[in-house]
């Protein structure tokens, strides 16, 4: 078994006095800390970023030896998929552990976006795309495409959007590395403005995520490991899915992707959504929430909207989903990401998530995942000790 054992995490914003290496830097000292591991112990280190042309560091896997002088020579490797590029640098940092190649690996996320234009981030962000077909869209706009398809079967949601948004932005409010402080009444999200105008018809400016500077961190270890250390999160089970890359050879009105992963890794875990205490997962725009609530199963398709309006997925409610604030205002620095979602579910089932906890949490899912539902990880975390 594998098992999270500490974990450090960066605010998310506009981080201007920091660089990607002082992100990952700090980062990975603030877990190395946590753990109580010392650097010289470290089998392996894996970074995910995802970059896209966006920062002059095209090799930042070496940048995480500057943690500590002991990481000298200790190999490390940096995983890029998309949006899900945390997690797939987590994937396989648990993979090396479980081939019994490692005992204990370092794993950091990060991203450094916001000293660009916006147009050449969506022109980065876009390298994530089916280029034959899809070039030239911004992400805002491929997200449209799944609002539209999503609309024209089941109605206009617009109004149930601007609850998602108007709910992690509240959320956000008590998580103090969140990039957006800031409540949002439904009224205003759901408003076109001058404020709130449309980006990529029938998307808003609220109805998408931040671009975001930051990093996160996570220690993974061995069973003989954890049984030694301070806390121990057990990954119960960890399964990615992915679907081809051109969105003309999917169904955009459902995420098939998603659904697989997510059902894949509860069958793994030997659970059911009732067995859950809490999830975090990647609304990188709101239409992206909507369709993971039916991804997972909480209600059937074309039916995200009650678990909002009964409460379920609300603070409080059966399953709490993005109590950190999700994409949508905790931030969303592409590398940082899965690593991100990892750490705050980590901390729920461990108690640690201050004025984020969700009372009595045990166990939590991740659902990250890259491109248009291209590359998708999800994770049941479960605490152990």
């Amino acid at each position: 078994m594998v098992h999270i054992i500490g974990w450090g995490h960066t605010r998310f914003g506009k981080l201007a006095d920091q660089g990607l290496e002082e992100l990952i830097v700090a980062a990975g000292q603030e877990a190395l800390a946590h753990s109580g591991v010392a650097a010289a112990d470290i089998d392996a280190i894996y970074v995910g970023h995802f970059n896209g042309g966006m920062v002059g560091e095209g090799f930042p896997a070496s940048l995480a030896l500057g943690i500590h002088k002991d990481l000298r020579f200790t190999p490390a490797t940096r995983l890029e998929n998309a949006c899900a590029s945390g997690s797939a640098a987590v994937y396989a940092a648990r993979d090396a552990i479980d081939a019994g190649r490692a005992r204990v690996t370092l794993v950091i996320g990060a991203e450094k976006m916001t000293h660009l234009p916006t147009s050449e981030v969506a022109k980065g962000l876009g390298h994530a795309s089916y280029q034959p077909e899809e070039a030239g869209l911004s992400f805002p706009q491929v997200f449209a495409m799944f609002a539209r398809a999503y609309f024209d079967k089941w109605g206009d949601k617009s109004h149930v959007l601007a609850e998602i948004a108007a709910k992690n932005h509240a959320n956000a409010m008590n998580n103090p590395l969140a990039q957006l402080h800031k409540a949002l009444p439904v009224e205003f999200c759901a408003e076109v403005s001058e404020k709130n105008p449309i980006v990529a018809d029938p998307l808003k400016v609220t109805d998408c995520s931040l671009v975001s500077d930051g990093a996160a961190a996570v220690v993974l270890a061995s069973d003989d490991v954890a049984k030694t250390a301070a806390r121990a999160v057990h990954m119960r089970a960890s399964v990615q899915v992915n679907d081809f890359l051109p969105m003309s050879a999917r169904n955009v009105a459902a995420f098939e992707g998603p659904k697989r992963a997510i059902a894949g890794a509860l069958r793994a875990a030997g659970m059911g959504l009732s067995d859950l205490d809490l999830a975090e997962v990647h609304d990188c725009f709101t239409i992206a929430e909507l369709m993971i609530y039916e991804a997972m199963g909480l209600a059937e398709p074309g039916q995200g909207e009650r678990v909002l309006a009964d409460g379920t997925v609300r603070p409080g409610g059966a399953l709490p989903i993005n109590m950190s604030g999700g994409l949508k205002a905790k931030g969303h620095p592409v590398g940082a990401t899965g690593v991100s979602m990892h750490t705050l579910v980590a901390r729920q089932v461990m108690g640690e998530a201050d004025d984020m906890q969700v009372a009595g949490a045990t166990k939590g899912l991740v659902f990250n995942m890259g491109g248009s539902g291209v590359a998708n990880y999800a994770t049941v975390l479960e605490r152990v000790k």
